[in-house]
């Protein structure tokens, strides 16, 4: 597993947890890299079988619907061929971000990401993220919550 973030802060807790003996639910095998999606280090290209987004905020959130193509090219790059993106979000136009909660797939298509599902997500999924952002959001009670998975296409 890796982790990626722009601020170590974010990570600290999980990276706590994943420090822990395997026994005790760690895993020794996380790495966790400070950096922003638009400037991944070249060693995280196509590393990833499985890319997670999971309650993203700001440019990352405009990103997983396709309307930062700089951010969501930074997430097809991670992906292996073959490889599932999958992201929860929720928003509102109250958020005030200037795009609508529809995923452009015409965005996705041009980085090689084919979309195959995008629909409201249950409220077993939304607790399944274990999301804490998700949970002080209310999201799936007060706010809509948005499942889009895409799988990266081979050249």
């Amino acid at each position: 597993m890796v982790g990626v973030d722009a601020d170590a802060a974010s990570m600290r807790e999980t990276s706590r947890k994943a420090a822990r003996a395997p026994k005790k639910g760690g895993l020794p095998n996380a790495m966790f890299v400070v950096a922003s999606v638009e400037a991944l280090p070249d060693e995280l290209h196509a590393i990833a079988d499985e890319v997670r987004v999971t309650f993203p905020w700001g440019s990352l959130l405009r990103g997983v619907v396709g309307a930062d193509p700089v951010v969501l090219a930074g997430i097809a790059l991670v992906a292996k061929p073959g490889a599932e993106v999958r992201a929860l979000f929720s928003m509102t136009e109250r958020d005030g971000l200037g795009v609508t909660d529809r995923v452009d797939r015409v965005a996705f298509d041009e980085h090689r990401l084919q979309v195959v599902e995008d629909r409201p997500a249950t409220v077993d999924e939304i607790e399944a993220s274990g999301s804490s952002w998700a949970k002080r959001l209310r999201a799936g009670g007060d706010r809509p919550v948005t499942l889009v998975r895409a799988v990266r296409c081979a050249r």
